[in-house]
């Protein structure tokens, strides 16, 4: 979806269409969800502080977001997608991966077949929607950005390798700056340049991804669309007004993103085994503590516990907290669920 938080705003809001809008909160400490493309002209993005959005466009527009929307929209996607195929993997509210080989509609042109998905989300919400069509994921999801907004773009087996060749890997989906900085150092600033890197050497470098850029730098990525994958982490996080100093306060703060991990994992039939306590102070040095019991947490007092015991050697503070989060990972499906909807890290 294009710019979707801040589609749907303008959507439902006429008075917000052709200008500049930025779902979240103008507060000195609140951050960009999401900006239209009238606002990214001016360079604001997402999880751009909003302070420096709005010095960068001082007639944004600051929009609280409202993920029941959202979320209930996506829905209305997800259910377009599934008259297409049953293999749907979504990697956010707004993104998915479809396989369409053989599809529900018996066509044979996955051209036609996008054209013919973001036709009917034009019609059901209103809203634009760019596609990208390719023989792996990788490629797809490369080739889902080349005509945004309101495109779509092929790349074939053809042009897959050349493609990659001439990217340079701060492009690359899955090579995020840290990466991308660390290729550079080996001299690594294209997709050229990745080629002509050894297995041995990538994944002495890079662990368990080396393999990975061994193949998607010859457009080469085997991984299957899996509509039923278990994400691997939920989490939650708060950035404060006034920073934290007590332990009280900060536990009582905590609560509320506990509850809502908690909840997303229930709703999906996710138990986890790890709890992770993130910690960012007001010099923005950040911390975590993490505990992982044996089997999964059986009810969200055992949760509440683990985190009040990762939160009471935090105190006293070296500084004053300005940011707190939960997540859970060494996550599990324990029932068959529906795929989760809501992304809950913002």
């Amino acid at each position: 979806m294009d710019a979707f938080y801040a589609s749907v705003e303008q959507r439902d809001n006429p008075e917000l269409r052709g200008k500049p809008v930025a779902v979240g909160y103008p507060a000195a400490r609140g951050v960009v969800a999401a900006a239209s493309y009238e606002a990214r002209k001016y360079g604001v993005h997402s999880a751009m502080p909003s302070v420096t959005a709005k010095r960068k466009c001082p007639e944004l527009i600051f929009v609280p977001p409202r993920f029941d929307v959202y979320k209930a929209v996506s829905q209305q996607i997800r259910e377009i997608f599934a008259e297409y195929t049953p293999l749907i993997e979504p990697l956010s509210l707004d993104e998915a991966y479809l396989d369409v080989t053989e599809n529900l509609k018996g066509m044979d042109i996955a051209t036609e077949i996008a054209l013919e998905i973001r036709a009917r989300i034009k019609q059901v919400t209103g809203l634009n929607a760019s596609a990208g069509i390719s023989y792996n994921k990788f490629l797809a999801k490369m080739a889902s950005d080349l005509n945004k907004p309101n495109g779509q773009a092929v790349i074939t087996p053809k042009n897959g390798p050349s493609f990659v060749e001439a990217l340079p890997v701060k492009k690359f989906h899955g090579v995020g700056p840290a990466t991308a900085e660390k290729m550079h150092r080996l001299g690594i600033d294209t997709g050229a340049d990745l080629k002509q890197q050894t297995l041995e050497l990538l994944a002495e470098y890079f662990g368990k991804s080396g393999p990975y850029f061994y193949g998607i730098a010859r457009g080469i990525d085997e991984r299957q669309v899996k509509p039923n994958r278990v994400r691997k982490s939920v989490g939650a996080e708060d950035t404060f007004s006034q920073d934290l100093h007590a332990y009280d306060p900060a536990r009582e703060r905590l609560q509320p993103l506990i509850e809502k991990v908690w909840d997303y994992c229930e709703a999906n039939g996710i138990g986890a085994k790890t709890v992770t306590l993130k910690v960012k102070y007001s010099d923005f040095a950040q911390i975590t503590r993490s505990k992982t019991v044996p089997a999964p947490l059986p009810a969200i007092a055992d949760l509440e516990e683990i985190v009040s015991l990762l939160l009471v050697p935090i105190f006293p503070p070296r500084k004053g907290i300005r940011l707190l989060g939960v997540s859970l990972s060494s996550l599990e499906r324990s029932t068959s669920a529906a795929e989760p909807q809501l992304r809950l890290a913002l």
